[in-house]
């Protein structure tokens, strides 16, 4: 990348001092350095930024190539002991690519430096600004990362299957860094740069403090609390990392969704699988959104077979006597406004965590219907089935399982017949259950992971009648980074949650080719985006229509959950085209208790949303 510093301006190269190779010879126009391996002599570069294990030089020769980087980075513990930013240095060395996993991208960095000599002091050092037009510093280009594509190697989609079809170390691409977010990136490596009007996008993403960001300049998929939300084929490039602050400070571990943070100046470098910026020192918190949590619900059940209400929760890890209950009882009582039917997931048994044994959730569950009764004044039972001790997945001796919470004032199971851990549903004539509630199970398919609960129901006056399908489908582990060497990257367990889409479309299908006009309502925790393969092909042997679609919510208002960069949408409902009919554009909402919440105020990593549909028969 081109970049006219100070020192040029200023007329202060050097003559006598001019550099045998430049920082562009070793950064190159693609991934990995041409001169990798290889020794080099008199490399000339202004220190702009020191580390605990090196420093920071930026070319004092900069060329015309939007796609080299004019800065690289110095490995050494000692080197840069007596050297300070605004320092210019010469020295010999080798070019080294470094990774600390092969699911990494290469790290282009400067090895082994040697003959290290002070050529000046005290020069300026400019940091070069993100998004900005002009700079004093750079020609008249603009510096806004891409907002869509990662990676020309992707085809389009990063997201696409089949995944790790080609690899970023084995390629090798030339730099696109107009066009594509990773090489706008990689085309700074090692660049002191300044990003303004800095906007958090969540809590802290790990124990070390990191935080995901966005600075002024053209965004996509913004939500209206200020986060990005992943939309097909767009999983936002244009956002980075805040990694740990090069002076010890410590970034602020209070950041909530839309949080506006201080201008921050730091390197640009990849460390563990992302783009980071490591800050000179660390920013704080200048504003946050109000209100500070959503409105309850619009939505709300009127106890009719044409008005009933229906919530989805994943309450992460929900065992007996957690400090949670009270907060997530709150949310169903107050932000789902009491819905008839709730679909829980992530329902531990009776002893947690423990592994011993016990695999019943009666104590769990009641503990939840009892601070609900408190809230609400409703009796709420529950309905689950058991798994077999530690076959399902999840927290190992957990035996997270779904289950429902429903109003046995609104609605009944129809014709009760409760399934084993070991007994496989089907759909009977009718259409009916042969076990209710059951589980929807294959051989093979659900390994690992949660069964499908399929249930029946009933209104009380028998006006209504409907299934519904509580989904937990086998999650993303197993991923790797979304900047990383394998391209597209690695969507962990995507072959599992196909397999879980056919079977699970396939038996509501059974249900609908009986009875065309069926009530059937699908909801949970798919694990899956709905433009990503499972869900697509679900859609597509089921039958059922995504709510979002039908109750007209805006895309970028999509989202359950966030990681890493983004707000994304996991969990979902579907409903057959019966009730799809009825469906108004604010019958369905996603409640942000948990992605806008500070972190002490969070009860689960999922949001809940709530529908209000009609389930009469016909």
């Amino acid at each position: 990348m081109k970049f006219f510093n100070s020192l040029t301006a200023l007329g202060l190269i050097l003559a006598p001092c001019a550099s045998a190779i430049t920082v562009a010879d070793i950064t190159g126009n693609k991934y990995l350095s041409p001169l990798s391996r290889s020794a080099f002599t008199n490399l000339t570069g202004l220190v702009t930024a020191k580390g605990p294990n090196g420093l920071w030089i930026r070319s004092t020769n900069p060329d015309d190539n939007e796609e080299t980087s004019e800065s690289v980075y110095v490995f050494s513990r000692t080197v840069g002991a007596n050297l300070n930013p605004g320092d210019i240095i010469s020295l010999d060395g080798n070019v080294t690519e470094f990774r600390s996993s092969n699911d990494y991208l290469f790290l282009t960095e400067v090895t082994s430096p040697r003959n290290v000599q002070v050529v000046s002091t005290g020069n300026p050092v400019e940091p070069v600004v993100l998004g900005a037009q002009a700079s004093s510093i750079i020609g008249d280009k603009d510096l806004s990362p891409p907002t869509e594509q990662y990676s020309g190697l992707d085809n389009g989609d990063v997201f696409g299957v089949p995944n790790n079809v080609s690899r970023i170390s084995q390629v090798n691409p030339q730099l696109d860094p107009k066009q594509y977010g990773m090489d706008f990136w990689e085309s700074l490596s090692g660049e002191l740069v300044t990003i303004q009007g800095v906007t958090a996008l969540g809590k802290q993403a790990n124990r070390f403090g990191d935080q995901w960001v966005y600075g002024n300049w053209p965004v996509t998929g913004q939500n209206s609390r200020g986060g990005l939300t992943v939309t097909d084929r767009d999983s936002n490039p244009e956002t980075i990392i805040v990694g740990s602050p090069l002076d010890g400070t410590r970034n602020p571990n209070t950041t909530k969704l839309g949080d506006s943070l201080t201008d921050i100046t730091g390197i640009v470098q990849y460390n563990f699988g992302f783009y980071s910026i490591l800050p000179l020192t660390a920013p704080s918190v200048k504003s946050s959104r109000s209100p500070d949590l959503p409105s309850p619900a619009n939505v709300k059940s009127k106890g009719q077979c044409n008005n009933l209400s229906f919530g989805d929760y994943n309450i992460e890890n929900f065992t007996p006597g957690n400090s949670r209950i009270p907060l997530v009882a709150d949310h169903i009582a107050t932000y789902l406004v009491a819905p008839t039917v709730v679909f829980v997931q992530e329902v531990q048994d009776n002893s947690g965590a423990t592994n011993d044994g016990v695999v019943d959730a009666n104590l769990t569950l009641s503990g939840l219907t009892q601070a609900l009764q408190e809230r609400t004044g409703i009796p709420y039972d529950f309905v689950d089935v058991d798994p077999v001790n530690n076959a399902d997945g999840g927290q190992p001796g957990g035996n997270i399982r779904n289950a429902y919470l429903f109003n046995p004032k609104e609605v009944r199971l129809f014709k009760p017949n409760p399934g084993s851990s070991t007994d496989a549903n089907a759909v009977l004539p009718g259409p009916s259950l042969r076990f209710n509630p059951g589980r929807i199970d294959a051989p093979g398919v659900f390994t690992s992971s949660r069964k499908p609960l399929v249930a029946q129901w009933e209104t009380l006056d028998g006006k209504g009648n409907f299934f519904t399908v509580n989904v937990h489908w086998t999650s993303k582990g197993g991923s790797t980074s979304l900047q990383g060497d394998p391209r597209p990257p690695v969507n962990g367990g995507i072959q599992n949650r196909n397999a879980q889409a056919n079977v699970t479309g396939s038996f509501i299908a059974q249900i609908l080719a009986q009875d065309n006009q069926a009530a059937v309502i699908a909801a949970g925790d798919f694990n899956e985006f709905a433009t990503v393969e499972p869900l697509e092909r679900f859609v597509q042997i089921s039958g059922l229509q995504d709510l979002d679609v039908v109750s007209g919510i805006p895309e970028v208002e999509r989202y359950t959950y966030t990681f890493g960069s983004s707000q994304q949408q996991l969990d979902h409902m579907y409903v057959s085209a019966q009730v799809v009919k009825f469906v108004g554009k604010k019958d369905y909402e996603h409640v942000h208790v948990n992605t806008w919440a500070a972190e002490e105020d969070v009860a689960s990593d999922h949001d809940p949303t709530v529908a209000s549909l009609n389930v009469c028969k016909r």
